[in-house]
């Protein structure tokens, strides 16, 4: 680091206004304090002050002052280039908050279940990027449970998870409610059918999203079967709805899925609507409580379009 560069360092250190600085700069462009003066529209004793003082902040004279002229010293040279460059970080810099407060740049970092993936998630994606080509956006797929972990802890800006009971430091919006759809082996005999009653399932191997990923999805299809009338043989439990349905692809079991799987498009694996009245899968989006983050408020307004929007 430079002597200048560590004066520099040590004006913001002490707080040094940046005004000094573009006074300095002025009156080194100038070389006349009152025309220095002019252009910053003050008048000349203000300028004459804030000169000394940042001549006593650096410790070193950077004009010499004479009744006909005034120069800068060699100091006041060395001064001039890393000047202009702290005030142009500066003005960067501020831009870069307005920019941020505005929601035109930044950086989101974004939880997600799986299932948001055939939600309409990246296409979502896709519109908020093309308007806020600048944003960095940083995705991770995490189930519910650890979306709310990195939350709390500050690690996500965003999440979108499949339950409603947070803690008191979030805040939530439902996105959408999508019917469950049984997922079957293509070959399965019920495949026949057009629709299914839960209770046909009664005899069948069922492979369930696992308690420790999902303990609201887990707990919910547990009650589907129960109000059929059956508590059901579960044969495998998973931590992603694409490995419910490529397990089902396989023959190793039937499931209760989102209606949004069917666009996994899986082959070996058909939906059948359920019938009856059954308490819908639904999506939230999650952020932490305090004032609004601009960007992620803008992403969950473009998920709702895209599912206001006919399919």
């Amino acid at each position: 680091m430079s002597n200048i560069d560590y004066v520099l360092f040590n004006l913001i250190e002490l707080s040094m206004e940046l005004r000094h600085l573009r006074y300095f700069l002025v009156l080194a462009e100038e070389l006349h304090f009152g025309r220095a003066a002019q252009r910053l529209a003050i008048s000349q004793p203000p300028l004459s002050v804030a000169i000394r003082q940042l001549e006593d902040q650096v410790g070193a004279r950077l004009f010499e002052r004479s009744s006909k002229a005034v120069r800068l010293t060699p100091a006041g040279q060395a001064l001039c280039e890393s000047a202009r460059d702290v005030l142009a970080r500066a003005q960067e810099a501020a831009s870069q908050a307005r920019d941020v407060a505005a929601g035109l740049a930044g950086r989101l970092h974004i939880g997600f279940v799986g299932a948001m993936l055939y939600r309409g998630l990246p296409q979502a994606l896709c519109a908020f990027q093309a308007q806020h080509p600048v944003v960095r956006v940083r995705l991770a797929e995490l189930n519910s449970h650890d979306q709310i972990l990195e939350l709390l802890h500050g690690r996500l800006d965003l999440g979108f998870i499949h339950t409603s009971r947070i803690p008191d430091e979030l805040r939530y919006r439902l996105l959408l409610r999508e019917p469950f759809v049984c997922c079957l082996p293509s070959g399965h005999a019920l495949a026949r059918r057009r629709t299914l009653s839960v209770s046909d399932l009664r005899a069948e191997p069922l492979v369930l999203f696992s308690r420790e990923a999902s303990p609201d999805y887990h707990q919910q299809i547990l009650s589907i079967c129960a109000a059929a009338g059956f508590q059901p043989e579960v044969r495998h439990e998973v931590r992603h709805w694409l490995a419910v349905v490529s397990l089902v692809s396989q023959g190793l079991g039937v499931a209760l899925v989102p209606e949004a799987m069917r666009r996994a498009a899986l082959r070996g694996a058909v939906f059948r609507p359920l019938e009856g009245h059954i308490e819908p899968s639904e999506a939230y989006g999650v952020w932490r409580a305090g004032p609004s983050n601009v960007l992620a408020q803008r992403l969950l307004d473009a998920m709702r379009a895209f599912f206001n929007e006919p399919q």
